[in-house]
């Protein structure tokens, strides 16, 4: 599914309305049926209902949602805001309509503001402002978000909680933000909705399909998209009849220390339950032992140095490389990191120690070669860009890092984000909190690897993987619940996914 950035929201509706073609206040009312629908379906009419409008097109969809459900029998009263005497053509179009219900209670607000009595019982419906917005909300606007926020009702925002913007919030007001329970957003989730640090406002959110145009948004490029499913079943390459380990690929993880062999284990468990030909775990002395007693299938290369990676291999056998879980942090380790990485002229997976040592070894990045897939979480990623205020100016950081090193990032969160040295990016839609624990990591490293072992394209690799895990932690989280997710049931969880997917 694309996402579009607000700005071009604007355009496919300027588009939809000149081509199907139809009348603005049409396609208001479409939306308006479209939200009523969805509204009806989740409250009962015996919940009161109490809609806040403001003075423009969001407004006015309020105004259109508040008449539909008054039609239906519900107890609404509505509280338009116009303290300029300015109203958009729709709202004022739906205003009138409005005031010619004798059962809604309406009031249109210019100075003075009484508000009504809210109770938890109440529907309060969030139509002040859309996602056109540019700038934090301030006065009187303000002071209504703060009142919405104080009730004890539940809150619907009509496409974005008021006083939120669609993608960067860097400079906004927190507390002149609407916090909504549910938002039913129109034709697209706005990229605002994927940050973390908005997911109590935003609530949960549902996308009500309104009718726009399918040329235009075929046709319209973004940088944004949502995973799904059948993207990534289509991605997938069914095995053929005389297929042998050799065309799957030989891969080569490089990964533990002493007291982290778990970190080596749950990557190789993942990787050979990704379709992998061949694996070699390439492991200091102390962890030799218990990977060849728990992960049998794979082969198993000894750093003469006890504890620790200290020796650069040779990759001339492997398809891919990955490193990095459990490898620690040591000075020789680190030098033998940037020798591997300059030696290397296959696929690399990069994660965990291996990208704190990369921050420390800034030039190295440019020496991965063509391919290669980092996979940091928030802080791993700050550590390589700097500090970060916010999601936004983490993805916007990222996509440099991205372009600059000409790598893919496999940007780690609810909605992990895939990204591709052109920019664009790719948020994942499986997943959930229980994988919020140790080695889920290593696992997500070793499906990477397996992938690019068997020579997908990195972009593929990177998209099929992150989805792939999260559905993995999702038949986990059937199994045994979020709280006690272990990174190994997600492995566990590998067999199922691949094989939903295939079919």
């Amino acid at each position: 599914m694309k996402l579009f950035p607000t700005h071009l929201v604007r355009k496919l509706d300027e588009y939809t309305m000149e081509h199907e073609p139809i009348a603005s206040i049409d396609l208001m009312e479409r939306a308006a049926q479209a939200l009523t629908e969805t509204i009806v379906r989740k409250w009962e009419a015996s919940v009161p209902v109490t809609v806040f409008a403001g003075p423009g097109n969001n407004g006015g969809d309020a105004l259109a949602v508040a008449r539909m459900l008054a039609e239906q029998n519900y107890k609404v009263e509505v509280y338009l805001f116009n303290p300029k005497g300015e109203l958009s053509a729709d709202c004022r179009t739906n205003k009138e309509l409005v005031e010619m219900i004798d059962h809604i209670a309406f009031t249109e607000v210019s100075t003075q503001f009484v508000p009504p009595v809210l109770t938890e019982k109440h529907l309060i419906i969030d139509g002040l402002f859309g996602s056109g917005l540019t700038k934090p909300l301030t006065g009187g606007f303000a002071a209504v978000v703060k009142y919405i926020n104080s009730s004890p009702g539940t809150v619907v925002a009509i496409d974005i909680p008021s006083g939120l913007m669609g993608e960067d919030n860097t400079l906004n007001v927190r507390s002149h933000i609407v916090r909504a329970d549910v938002t039913l957003t129109l034709q697209f989730p706005k990229l605002s909705f994927l940050f973390a640090e908005n997911a109590d406002l935003v609530g949960e959110w549902e996308v009500i399909d309104i009718g726009l145009s399918p040329e235009a948004i075929e046709e319209t490029e973004t940088d944004y998209y949502l995973t799904e499913a059948e993207e990534i079943h289509a991605m997938i390459r069914p095995r053929k009849k005389f297929a042998h380990k050799g065309n799957f690929g030989h891969a080569l993880l490089i990964a533990g220390s002493a007291g982290m062999a778990g970190s080596s284990i749950l990557g190789a468990r993942a990787c050979l339950r990704s379709g992998v030909g061949l694996l070699t775990v390439h492991a200091p002395k102390v962890n030799v032992s218990v990977l060849q007693t728990t992960v049998p299938e794979a082969m198993v290369l000894v750093d003469p140095n006890l504890e620790v990676f200290s020796t650069p291999v040779d990759t001339d056998d492997y398809q891919a490389l990955g490193i990095g879980p459990g490898l620690g942090k040591e000075e020789e380790t680190e030098q033998a990191l940037v020798e591997q990485l300059a030696l290397c002229q296959i696929p690399v997976v990069a994660d965990a120690d291996a990208l704190n040592l990369l921050a420390n070894q800034r030039k190295a990045l440019h020496t991965l070669p063509k391919g290669s897939v980092l996979t940091p979480h928030p802080k791993e990623l700050e550590r390589l860009v700097g500090k970060c205020q916010n999601s936004y100016e983490r993805l916007k950081k990222a996509r440099e890092l991205a372009r600059t090193a000409q790598v893919h990032i496999i940007l780690k969160g609810a909605y992990t984000a895939v990204i591709a040295p052109d920019g664009k990016c790719y948020f994942n839609t499986t997943g959930n909190p229980g994988m919020a624990t140790g080695g889920s990591g290593d696992a997500l490293t070793g499906i990477v690897l397996a992938l690019l072992a068997q020579s997908y394209p990195a972009d593929e690799a990177a998209r099929i993987a992150t989805y792939a895990h999260g559905l993995a932690g999702d038949f986990a989280r059937k199994k045994f619940g979020e709280t006690a997710m272990t990174a190994g049931d997600i492995v566990q969880g590998l067999p199922l996914a691949w094989r939903m997917l295939s079919e």
